[in-house]
């Protein structure tokens, strides 16, 4: 990322679902659906201002996780701007699993980064370690930032990801509740400890789930979880019989991330004879979710963050 400093600069960012069944942690999907953030160096003090999601709702003050981001990114860079406007336009839904905190967290990451009159290019790599570290796990940041198929990993080197293609025939749809659920309550469920078979079972699956989203095949397959899924039910009973309900009737339906979202990974084409295709195959999805809960039939963002400078733009790659 290289390009001359401006005071102005605006980040878009990615919705994400993490996990995709049995890839528990180490894979995300980047979804079409957006955030659109402005950051603005000013004379003194902080402005926030948001609009859609979230609106009315959330602080607007160095409490803001955007704000407080950007403010770790600042630490990071040994850089204090005079002051700074943030404006906000969001479209993510919040608290439902589609990654709202991971792409608060990446953009003002990314902001700060972008802004700093220190530095010539964003640094992918320290980015991705100080969101991972704010975030908590990689899934959901690295999927924000690289868009496509992300497959995130720790080590004693730190962390690392790497963007994978997604086959065009898949077609993700993501059916959202009324209700909120915390990432905190919904991981507080988990055992700490599972057996040698669940185990081996996930490990299968989440090798075959890359196989799956690369190629377009074995959705169904590929989406079997025994990690993570049903041990939260009591948190969100809702989604896990509509999930239920859904496979049974041939859909590749999984919660998304830490839910109580759906996400549906359906098919343009006819790959098997018992499965309908394309817009007959979102009808039938549509057609068994509950009142109330909203279905968005979104598509993958191939690209992931990105960072524009005046009339020029740059991915955060």
């Amino acid at each position: 990322m290289t390009g001359p400093h401006r005071d102005t600069v605006r980040v878009r960012v990615p919705a994400t679902s993490a996990n995709i069944g049995p890839a528990f942690d180490c894979a995300g999907l980047a979804l079409a659906r957006h955030d659109v953030l402005d950051f603005s160096v000013e004379p003194s003090g902080l402005t926030v201002e948001v609009g859609g999601i979230g609106a009315g709702e959330l602080p607007l003050d160095e409490s803001h996780l955007v704000v407080r981001a950007f403010r770790a990114a600042c630490d990071e860079l040994g850089w204090s701007p005079r002051g700074l406007r943030v404006v906000a336009e969001n479209a993510i839904p919040q608290g439902r699993g589609l990654g709202s905190s991971a792409a608060a967290v990446v953009a003002g990451v990314l902001g700060a980064w972008a802004l700093c009159p220190d530095v010539e290019a964003v640094d992918g790599n320290a980015v991705l370690r100080l969101t991972t570290e704010m975030e908590g796990h990689p899934d959901n940041v690295a999927a924000c930032l690289l868009g496509g198929l992300t497959l995130s990993w720790t080590g004693d080197g730190g962390v690392g990801a790497d963007s994978l293609t997604v086959h065009d025939d898949v077609m993700p749809v993501v059916l959202v509740p009324g209700a909120t659920l915390s990432t905190e309550v919904a991981r507080g469920l988990l055992p700490e400890l599972v057996s040698h078979a669940d185990a081996a079972f996930n490990a299968g699956r989440s090798a075959l789930l890359v196989h799956a989203l690369t190629s377009g095949g074995l959705l169904m397959e590929a989406t079997e979880d025994r990690l993570h899924q049903r041990q939260r039910t009591a948190a969100m009973p809702a989604s896990l019989d509509l999930i239920d309900r859904l496979r049974a009737a041939g859909h590749a339906a999984v919660v998304s991330g830490a839910g109580p979202s759906v996400l549906v990974l359906a098919r343009r084409t006819v790959r098997d004879a018992d499965r309908p295709a394309g817009a007959q195959e979102l009808r039938d999805v549509a057609a068994l979710v509950p009142e109330g809960w909203t279905v968005l039939p979104l598509g993958v963002d191939p690209i992931g963050a990105r960072v524009s400078r005046g009339a020029g733009e740059i991915s955060s790659r």
